[in-house]
């Protein structure tokens, strides 16, 4: 399910489906599951763009920039300490306090593994201004790690498998969070029962016995 949310480039193609599409069918949903009263959209550049344009599309709210990324910090979620993500995060991403400040603004993100990234995030956009913070993730919650290639972490490192989206809200430092559904997720997919895609780390229950 990840290649959906996250790794695959938006003009891949998935099964015969564009990856572009079903992200943008995610924003969507995802507005209308957890709409918020805000000023404007933005994505936590670039792998939530199609799925923030969706959801500002949906909610009626405008659609801003709020992020510029600097392309050369790989993957701070795959980073092996806090210590080393933290500063990758600040020089990834800087924040256009022309864009945000004095604005309620919905930062839509493709998905919240440790939550030191989001945090991140919702702290440069209150330093740029930002007047509210609601975060919205264009996934469910990660609660189980992957054990078929995707390189997350042990259970008791990913923040949604002991905390309530409210929680993780205080934890952030988000005024609100809200996440997508998997019914939702697999809805756009055609897949409503979930017999095409492993959603483990979204449930728990594992695809093999072994």
């Amino acid at each position: 399910m990840f290649e959906w949310v996250y790794f695959s480039r938006p003009d891949s193609r998935i099964w015969g489906q564009s990856v572009s599409v079903i992200r943008e069918k995610f924003g969507r949903a995802l507005a209308r599951r957890h709409p918020a009263q805000a000023d404007m959209v933005i994505p936590a550049p670039d792998s939530a763009n199609n799925q923030a344009l969706a959801y500002s599309k949906e909610s009626g709210l405008p659609f801003g920039l709020g992020f510029m990324r600097f392309h050369y910090i790989g993957r701070t979620f795959i980073d092996p300490d806090q210590s080393s993500r933290g500063p990758n995060v600040r020089m990834k991403l800087s924040p256009d306090s022309a864009v945000v400040a004095g604005k309620r603004i919905v930062v839509v993100d493709d998905s919240i593994v440790r939550g030191n990234t989001t945090g991140k995030l919702v702290g440069l956009l209150r330093k740029a201004g930002a007047t509210e913070v609601h975060v919205r993730i264009a996934s469910p919650a990660v609660v189980h790690p992957c054990y078929w290639g995707i390189d997350t972490p042990k259970k008791a490192d990913l923040i949604a498998s002991e905390n309530s989206p409210e929680r993780i809200a205080e934890l952030v430092g988000a005024d609100s969070l809200g996440y997508l559904e998997v019914s939702d997720m697999l809805e756009a997919l055609g897949d409503p029962e979930g017999k095409r895609h492993c959603i483990t780390c979204f449930n728990c229950q594992h695809p093999t016995k072994s």
